[in-house]
C-alpha cells in the first residue's frame, strides 16, 4: 500500500507523466513512434507606430456621452484657469529644485484640487525622450502620465480620507512608504479630503511628514481647512486654489461651448457663472444642462438659463428692493408674488436682494464700476446707494440675513419672504437709534413709520400710554408744494423714488412749468408711462392733481445734459487755469482725471487770549 495519499497529489490521470519511454522500442516489437514535427514560431510583425493620443484620465471611449466636467478636465498646468499665483509659485520652485515633500491643496469644491494633485504627481515624475527630471512642462508622451491620470500608477497612491478615516488606514500609507519606488522616479501619496482623518491618524503621520524618505512625496487636498491640525499645515506648503472669477469663467464657458458647437447666449453664460459661485466643475455641469435646452443649431436663450436655474430677472428684483426700501409695500408684494409666480425661488429673491443690498452699499462709496453689474443695473443701485443713508443700508442688510435663515427654515418659504417685505418696508423710513433718541430728548414726535398706517395699540386696558396718546391728537405732516421744475426732482430723490428720479432727469426737456402742470418734449427713448407715473407720484405726495403733458415742443435741456455741460465748463475751467497749465508742461503725459468740488473752509471763531491764566479765580 502506498505512503502518498492520492487526494493531496491529484489524480494519477492528471499527471503530466509520459507513458512509455520514447527511447525504447515497443515491448510488442512496434519501432518507435516518429516525433512529432515541431511548428516553426511565427514571429510577430513589427508594430507600426501608434499616433499619440492625448493624456487623458477617462477610460477609452466605448460610445457613451461624456459629461463636458471630465471631458474638459485640464490635462497640464496651463489648461488650469484662475491659479495663476500657484502656477508661477511651483514653475520657480521646480526650476530651482526647491520642491517641498508635502503639498496642501485648499479651496472650494470644483476649482481643481485633485486635478491639480495628479498634475503634481506627474510633474515629480515626469520623464520623456527629453525629460528626465521634475518638471511642470507635461506633454501627452510622458512615461507615467496615462496611468498617472487614470489613477492607476502602482507609486502613485491616491486614498480619500473621507471613507479610510482611521489610523490602520495610515499605518498602511506608512509601511509603504520605506521601500523605494517600482518604477517611477517618487512614490506620491494623494490623500482628499484629508480633514476627515481621526486625529490619531493625523498624529501617526506627523514624524513621515517632518522626515520624510528621499524618495516619497505628499500632497493633500481639502476643502475644509480650518479642521486641519496646524502640527500638519506647518509641515505642508500650502496652496489655496482660488475661486475663479465671473468674467474668467464665461470666457471658460463660452470657448467650451464654441468647441462643442453650441450657441448660447452671453447674458446666459453670465448667469451660469453666477450661479457657479467661482466653481469650474459646478459651471461646466450647469453648462451641460443648458445646451440641452434648446433645439439642435439653436441660440439658447437667456430666458431659458434663468428658468432652468430658478432664477429671478435681476431687473425686476432690483425694482423689489427699490419699492421695498421706498416703503411701497403693496407694490413690493405684488412685484414678489409675480416673480414666485414665474417660478422664482424664494431662497434665491433673498440672496437677491441680498446683493442689491450691498451693490448699493458698496458703491456709495465706491462708484457704480466696483458693483460688477451691467451699466444700467449699476447705475440704478449706485443711485439708489446714494439717496439712502449707510445706516438704513446696514440695518436693511442685517434684516435681510436673519429673513434668509427663516426662508430657508419656513415650512412655506414665500410666505416668509412676504413677512420680510412687509418687516423692511416698514423699517425702512424708521429713524436710527441717534435720530430717534434726538427725537426724544427735543420732545418732537419720531419720523418714519413706513407705508404701513398707522399701528394701534394692543387689545385690553383703556387707560394708560396708549389712552393718552390715542386721545391727544396727532399732528399731520405737512404737504410739500414744490414751486420749480428742480424742486420736483428734489421731492422724488427725497422720495426715493430713484428709477422715477432717473427717467426725469434723463428724458425730460422742460417746456413750462407752474405748481400742478408740467409740459415737457419727451427725450429720444422716453418709456410711454413716464408723465403717468409722474402725475400719479405728485398727486401722492402734494395732496393735489398734476396735469402732465408729454407732447410740448421746443423744450430745453434734461438735467442730465445741464449737468454735463456744467462739468465740461468746470474741467474747462481747471484746464485754462495758469497754475495746471504749468504742471501739465513740467510733467509731460499727465492727465486730468477727476475734478472735485471741496466743501468751503468753516471760519473757526477766534478764541480769546486768557489775560488771567493761571490766576485764581
Amino acid at each position: 500500500m502506498s505512503d502518498v495519499d492520492p487526494s493531496l497529489d491529484g489524480p494519477p490521470w492528471e499527471e503530466d507523466v509520459p507513458e512509455r519511454d520514447e527511447n525504447t522500442d515497443d515491448m510488442f516489437g512496434a519501432p518507435a513512434a516518429a516525433p512529432e514535427p515541431v511548428a516553426a514560431p511565427v514571429v510577430a510583425p513589427a508594430p507600426t507606430p501608434a499616433k499619440a493620443e492625448p493624456v487623458t484620465d477617462e477610460p477609452a471611449d466605448d460610445g457613451a456621452y461624456k459629461v463636458l466636467a471630465r471631458k474638459y478636465r485640464p490635462r497640464t498646468f496651463e489648461d488650469l484657469i484662475g491659479q495663476e499665483a500657484m502656477v508661477r509659485t511651483l514653475t520657480n520652485a521646480f526650476a530651482t529644485g526647491r520642491i517641498a515633500h508635502a503639498f496642501m491643496l485648499t479651496g472650494v469644491r470644483g476649482v481643481g484640487k485633485t486635478t491639480t494633485a495628479r498634475l503634481l504627481a506627474r510633474a515629480l515624475n515626469n520623464e520623456t525622450d527629453v525629460i528626465d527630471k521634475p518638471s511642470l512642462s507635461l506633454t501627452a508622451h510622458g512615461r507615467h502620465d496615462a496611468s498617472i491620470m487614470a489613477g492607476q500608477h502602482m507609486d502613485v497612491m491616491e486614498m480619500d480620507a473621507a471613507s479610510h478615516t482611521g489610523v490602520n488606514d495610515i499605518r498602511d500609507i506608512l509601511e509603504s512608504v520605506r521601500y523605494a519606488p517600482v518604477e517611477a522616479r517618487y512614490k506620491v501619496y494623494v490623500l482628499d479630503e484629508v480633514h476627515m482623518l481621526s486625529t490619531q491618524a493625523f498624529n501617526a503621520l506627523l514624524k513621515t511628514l517632518e522626515e520624510p524618505p528621499p524618495h516619497a512625496k505628499f500632497i493633500f487636498a481639502t476643502t475644509e481647512i480650518r479642521k486641519v491640525p496646524v502640527t500638519i499645515l506647518s509641515r505642508c506648503q500650502r496652496f489655496d486654489l482660488r475661486r475663479v472669477e465671473p468674467e474668467i469663467l464665461v470666457e471658460h464657458l463660452s470657448r467650451i461651448a464654441d468647441r462643442e458647437g453650441m450657441k448660447i447666449e452671453q447674458e446666459a453664460l453670465a448667469l451660469i457663472s453666477r450661479a457657479a459661485e467661482g466653481s469650474v466643475r459646478d459651471g461646466l455641469s450647469l453648462l451641460d444642462q443648458a445646451l440641452v435646452q434648446a433645439e439642435s443649431g439653436a441660440t439658447v436663450q437667456t430666458a431659458t438659463v434663468r428658468d432652468m436655474l430658478g432664477l429671478a430677472d435681476r431687473t425686476q428684483t432690483i425694482a423689489l428692493f427699490e419699492s421695498i426700501m421706498a416703503g411701497r409695500t403693496p407694490e413690493a408684494l405684488e412685484t414678489f408674488r409675480t416673480l414666485y409666480g414665474y417660478g422664482a425661488d424664494p431662497v434665491q429673491v433673498t440672496n437677491d436682494l441680498l446683493e442689491h443690498c450691498h451693490a448699493a452699499s458698496v458703491a456709495k462709496m465706491l462708484g457704480p464700476n466696483a458693483t460688477r453689474l451691467p451699466n444700467d443695473q449699476a447705475q440704478k443701485l449706485t443711485a439708489m446707494g446714494a439717496a439712502i443713508s449707510a445706516g438704513t443700508l446696514s440695518r436693511t442688510w442685517q434684516m435681510l440675513l436673519k429673513a434668509l435663515d427663516e426662508v430657508r427654515r419656513a415650512p412655506n418659504p414665500a410666505d416668509a419672504v412676504e413677512m420680510a417685505i412687509v418687516r423692511l418696508a416698514y423699517a425702512a423710513d424708521l429713524p436710527g437709534p441717534e435720530e430717534a433718541l434726538k427725537a426724544i430728548q427735543s420732545g418732537g414726535t419720531l419720523p418714519g413709520g413706513g407705508a404701513g398706517g398707522p399701528r394701534s395699540g394692543g387689545g385690553g386696558g383703556g387707560g394708560g400710554a396708549s389712552a393718552m396718546l390715542a386721545a391727544r391728537p396727532m399732528a399731520q405732516p405737512a404737504l410739500p408744494d414744490p414751486q420749480t421744475f428742480e424742486a420736483v426732482v428734489a421731492l422724488i430723490g427725497d422720495k426715493r423714488e430713484i428709477t422715477l428720479q432717473m427717467d426725469v432727469e434723463r428724458y425730460v426737456k422742460p417746456v413750462s412749468f407752474k405748481p400742478g402742470a408740467i409740459v415737457y418734449e419727451p427725450a429720444a427713448g422716453s418709456p410711454v408711462d413716464l408723465a403717468r407715473r409722474l402725475a400719479s407720484r405728485l398727486k401722492e405726495w402734494t395732496g393735489r392733481t398734476w396735469l402732465i403733458a408729454a407732447n410740448g415742443q421746443g423744450g430745453g435741456e434734461t438735467l442730465i445734459e445741464v449737468e454735463k455741460k456744467a462739468r465740461s465748463a468746470r474741467r474747462a475751467a481747471v484746464e485754462a487755469d495758469p497754475f495746471v497749465v504749468s504742471i501739465m508742461q513740467a510733467f509731460p503725459g499727465a492727465e486730468i482725471k477727476e475734478i472735485k468740488l471741496l466743501a468751503p473752509a468753516v471760519e473757526m471763531p477766534a478764541i480769546p487770549e486768557d489775560d488771567e491764566a493761571g490766576e485764581d479765580d
